[in-house]
């Protein structure tokens, strides 16, 4: 009995093991290599941004970064007082990784200091096997070469959210960084890539011992190519200096964004690298507003850059032809109201071009009492206002053209006459953007209904699409406008100041001045004062729109300088010089001698 009970334990056992063994083997192989291998994903290498001649405005450069991963670190105030003998932090740098260590996950890897030269980098290796938690990594940072000049286009990266980690394996990757403005941003899934895998052994700490085979590289990221010129841009941000302004260059002819400029502006590698709080609150309480894309986001009244569509409405309905004279004397009465023109004492008779030229407020004022508000707004959306075109740029806004419905769904009120008036010199409740206006004025010019464009696949190979349905206007009424703009900057017109040489591209434009507060019948009886003797946001915007040159426009512009003052004296030179910048860019060199 005793010898079979001893048979039946041998037998259960040897069962036992052959189950564990032979019928259980795979399984609990994967157990053990599991505990002795762990997959590591290898982060992908973000593509890069380039302007349209190929120059990078976005790229990755090496980056020696030191992490943290708060649940494998045995005490994270030692830890930290340790690394800070290496790595300078200070009081308040600790005091900000321990409130990060306490919101987020404990598996999520902290950032504790990055951009280390190389001798620091390699003390802090020479410590790390006393330090758990700690992990060294010699990975790529994003670099914005041209920094301040292309944040608001570009955008910038920042570490993922607690959800966005929770959601995506590849975001737990110590130092990972995703887009949080911009382009950036909108082309996330096509700049990030996919990432690879790599084997690695590890001890009973999960500490790594060595790599194993197969290694999985990751994928890199699609490069993104603009239409932006990144020398016009730069000039264009130098030209605006420290204004609050937006200005937009666009090529006439195919509706591709040249520059898209908003001053002042910020350094967005700042913000890759962590911006710290003093920085931060500097921009948040610049009166100038540093953070917003003045050219996309910014809606302002467009002023008198909207007369030459005005003009085109009323051609269109017949209310006047290209000889239609009005007398302006300064001032227009409707009903108990006297609306006044720019010009103390009128500017005298005038036609439809001179009009336009002299920017006569109360010529429109007549046109105005006899066109209807949906003629007008109508038109105004024709042209560009009023809509968004989703460029892949944060805080695009589509502006206001008013009429009798969105008063109506705004106030419950009925239209007014007066209101129209308003609308007829850029004012009211009218809102353009300078994007807007710069595409209103490519269509002015071209005569070609064009969409706006910043991305291109391959300008190399590619040539842009020029096949655009043409403007459902009368030609003849275009050929009046533009000859009303071109008078603009000669003799006599409110820009001809800056009118160029004769040798020169001959330029066509429009100044406008948009009111920001309502100015009362003593300041006129009195005499308004100088916008510079105005409280600084008391004053004028400064607008300008122009194409050039006048005979094939192959560049379109908008200039808004906020608070600017006079669209005559701030906008139109500096729109004269980008004009000419532009053109010059964009004009091929002149062979060398002796070449075909």
């Amino acid at each position: 009995m005793l010898a079979g009970g001893q048979g039946l334990v041998l037998t259960a056992l040897g069962g036992r093991l052959y189950y564990l063994s032979i019928v259980q083997g795979e399984k609990y192989k994967l157990r053990a290599e599991k505990n002795r291998v762990a997959l590591r994903l290898i982060a992908p290498e973000r593509g890069e941004i380039f302007d349209r001649k190929r120059r990078k405005l976005a790229t990755n450069r090496p980056d020696f970064r030191v992490f943290m991963i708060p649940e494998q670190a045995e005490e994270i105030a030692a830890t930290l007082e340790k690394i800070g003998r290496v790595v300078r932090l200070d009081e308040r740098r600790i005091a900000r990784l321990e409130r990060q260590i306490k919101r987020q996950r404990k598996f999520v890897p902290i950032t504790v200091a990055q951009g280390l030269d190389w001798r620091t980098f390699a003390k802090v290796n020479v410590a790390v096997p006393d330090l758990p938690g700690v992990v060294t990594d010699a990975g790529l940072s994003r670099f914005y070469p041209d920094g301040e000049q292309i944040a608001h286009l570009i955008g910038y990266l920042a570490s993922p959210g607690e959800a966005e980690v929770a959601a995506n394996p590849l975001y737990q990757l110590p130092g990972f960084k995703v887009g949080r403005q911009g382009l950036e941003r909108r082309y996330e899934d096509r700049l990030r890539g996919a990432a690879g895998t790599r084997r690695v052994e590890v001890n009973a700490v999960g500490r790594e011992i060595r790599e194993l085979p197969p290694r999985q590289e990751a994928m890199p990221g699609s490069d993104l190519q603009l239409t932006l010129d990144a020398e016009l841009q730069k000039f264009v941000m130098q030209q605006l200096g420290e204004e609050a302004a937006g200005a937009v260059v666009m090529n006439a002819k195919t509706g591709e964004i040249l520059s898209l400029a908003s001053a002042p502006t910020f350094d967005p590698n700042e913000f890759t690298r962590g911006i710290s709080q003093e920085n931060w609150n500097a921009l948040l309480k610049d009166p100038r507003k540093p953070l917003i894309n003045k050219a996309v986001s910014g809606q302002y009244p467009p002023g008198s850059t909207v007369k030459p569509i005005i003009a085109l409405a009323a051609l269109e309905q017949g209310i006047v032809t290209e000889q239609t004279e009005h007398y302006c004397n300064g001032q227009h009465r409707f009903g108990n109201r006297t609306f006044r023109c720019w010009k103390r004492g009128g500017h005298g008779k005038l036609d439809l071009k001179g009009a336009i030229s002299n920017s006569c407020d109360v010529y429109f004022y007549q046109i105005a009492e006899e066109l209807d508000i949906e003629h007008m707004a109508e038109m105004l959306r024709r042209f560009g206002l009023g809509q968004n075109y989703d460029l892949g740029i944060d805080g695009e806004k589509a502006g206001l053209v008013p009429d009798r419905a969105w008063k109506r769904a705004a106030f419950n009120q009925p239209w007014h006459g007066g209101e129209t008036l308003n609308v007829s010199i850029g004012q009211g409740a009218l809102l353009a953007t300078p994007l807007q206006l710069a595409l209103m004025t490519a269509r002015l010019a071209s005569g070609n209904h064009m969409e706006p464009s910043l991305v291109s696949e391959d300008l190399e190979t590619d040539a842009p699409d020029t096949a655009f349905s043409k403007m459902e206007v009368n030609p003849l009424h275009m050929r009046i406008v533009r000859r009303g703009m071109e008078m603009v900057m000669e003799a006599g017109g409110t820009a001809h100041d800056y009118r160029r040489s004769k040798n020169a591209p001959k330029q066509a434009g429009k100044t406008g001045t948009a009111q920001v507060r309502r100015i009362s019948e003593a300041e006129h009886q009195e005499g308004v004062r100088d916008n510079d003797e105005l409280p600084w946001a008391s004053r004028d915007h400064a607008l300008f729109i122009g194409y050039a040159p006048v005979e094939d426009p192959q560049v379109a512009v908008s200039i808004l300088v906020q608070h600017g003052g006079g669209g005559s004296s701030t906008a139109a030179p500096l729109a004269r010089a980008i004009m000419d910048k532009a053109l010059d860019l964009m004009t091929p060199p002149l062979p060398e001698e002796g070449e075909a």
